[in-house]
C-alpha cells in the first residue's frame, strides 16, 4: 500500500518550479521559454534558461543600453532636428533646440528607447519572450489597458486640477509666467506630447516596475525586494530636487509596483504613468512653459500631499476592476505549454 505523502500541500498553493528543465533524452534548444503555468509576474524569468552567469550578463547588458540607449538616441534625435533645419539653444541651460517643443520631444524620443532595450536583455540573456514583461499573457492586454486609461484620466485630471487650485489659492492669483501660446502653437504641442508620451511612460515602466522586478524575482521568492529596488531607482532617475519631490516620486512608485504584481501586468501603471505625463505637458503647453525643465523630483509639498491620497485610490479602483473582470495576475497554463521549445518540458507538462 503506498505510503500517503508527509506535505499534503495542495497544488495551487505551492511556488513554481524555477522554469522548464530538459526532459530525459531532450536536445538543448537556444529558443524562448516561459516560466511554468500559475507563475505570477514577478516570476517569469523562471524559465530553467539563465545560469548565475547568464543573469550576471543580463545586469550588465541592461546597465549599458539603460546608459548608452538614451545618448545614442538623443544624438541621432540632435542630428536629425539640425537636419530639419532646428534651431540650437544658447549654451547656457540644458536644452538642445530653441524651440521649447522640439526640446522637449528630443527628450520624450530619446527616452523611448528603453522599450527595445529590455527586448533585446530579456529575449537574448533571459531566453523568454521579450511580451512576458509586458504581463503574465505574454503580451500587452490592450482592451485592459484602455479600462485603466479610462480610470487614469480623470483622476489624474481632478489631481492636476486641485493642485493647481491649492498654488492659486496660496499665491492669491494665477501663478507667475502663464502665458497661453495661441491655438496652432497649443494644438501643435498637445499632438507631438499625445504621441510621444506614451512611449516614453512606457520605456520607464518596462524598465522600473518591469524588467527590475523581473531580475529580482528571477532568484528571490518575493516580489518586495524588486518593487522596492525598481522604485527606489525610479525616484533617482529623475534628480535629485526637493525632499517632497522625491517622497512623491517613491511613494507612488511603490504603489505602482504593488499594482503590477496585483493585476500581472504593465496596462495599470503605464496608463496612469501616461495620463501624469500627457496632462502635465499639456497644461505647461498651455501655460506656455515647455522651456521649464524642472522634472516630479521639483514637486512641491502640496503636491506630496494630494499624492498620499491619490496614488491608493488609483490602485485600489483599478485593482478592485482588476477583480471584477477576472484579470489574470498568474501566466496561463495554455500559456505555458506554448512557450517552451521543441525538446523543453515544464514541470507538470511532460510528454505524453
Amino acid at each position: 500500500m503506498a505510503t500517503p505523502s508527509p506535505d499534503p500541500v495542495p497544488e495551487v498553493m505551492r511556488e513554481p518550479a524555477p522554469g522548464p528543465v530538459p526532459g530525459p533524452g531532450a536536445e538543448r534548444c537556444d529558443g524562448p521559454s516561459v516560466a511554468p503555468a500559475g507563475s505570477r509576474y514577478h516570476q517569469q524569468a523562471r524559465n530553467g534558461r539563465q545560469g548565475a552567469l547568464g543573469r550576471v550578463g543580463e545586469f550588465f547588458l541592461m546597465l549599458l543600453l539603460a546608459v548608452a540607449g538614451p545618448v545614442l538616441a538623443f544624438l541621432v534625435v540632435m542630428a536629425v532636428g539640425s537636419a530639419a533645419g532646428l534651431e540650437a539653444a544658447a549654451d547656457d541651460g540644458d536644452r538642445v533646440f530653441a524651440n521649447p517643443l522640439a526640446d522637449q520631444a528630443a527628450g520624450l524620443a530619446s527616452l523611448a528607447v528603453g522599450i527595445p532595450a529590455v527586448f533585446v536583455v530579456v529575449r537574448r540573456c533571459g531566453r523568454r519572450p521579450a511580451g512576458t514583461v509586458g504581463s503574465v499573457r505574454g503580451r500587452l492586454r490592450w482592451g485592459w489597458l484602455g479600462r485603466c486609461a479610462g480610470v487614469a484620466f480623470p483622476l489624474l485630471a481632478l489631481q492636476l486640477g486641485l493642485l493647481v487650485a491649492w498654488e492659486a489659492a496660496a499665491e492669491g492669483t494665477v501663478p507667475d509666467g502663464f502665458a497661453f501660446p495661441g491655438w496652432p502653437s497649443f494644438l501643435l504641442a498637445v499632438a507631438v506630447i499625445a504621441l510621444l508620451v506614451p512611449f516614453q511612460a512606457a520605456a520607464e515602466e518596462f524598465v522600473f516596475r518591469g524588467w527590475v522586478t523581473q531580475f529580482c524575482g528571477g532568484f528571490l521568492r518575493s516580489p518586495w525586494p524588486g518593487v522596492a529596488v525598481g522604485s527606489l531607482l525610479f525616484a533617482l532617475a529623475h534628480g535629485l530636487g526637493q525632499v517632497s519631490g522625491f517622497a512623491l516620486l517613491l511613494y507612488s512608485a511603490l504603489w505602482w509596483g504593488w499594482l503590477v504584481v496585483r493585476t500581472g501586468g504593465l496596462e495599470a501603471v503605464i496608463a496612469i504613468h501616461t495620463a501624469n505625463n500627457v496632462l502635465t505637458f499639456w497644461l505647461a503647453a498651455a501655460a506656455g512653459q515647455l522651456s521649464d525643465d524642472s522634472t516630479a523630483a521639483d514637486a512641491p509639498w502640496p503636491a506630496l500631499a494630494l499624492e498620499v491620497v491619490f496614488a491608493p485610490l488609483y490602485c485600489l479602483i483599478v485593482a478592485r476592476l482588476a477583480k471584477r473582470h477576472r484579470i489574470e495576475d498568474r501566466s496561463s497554463p495554455a500559456a505555458a505549454e506554448a512557450g517552451p521549445p521543441p525538446g523543453v518540458t515544464a514541470p507538470g507538462h511532460g510528454r505524453p
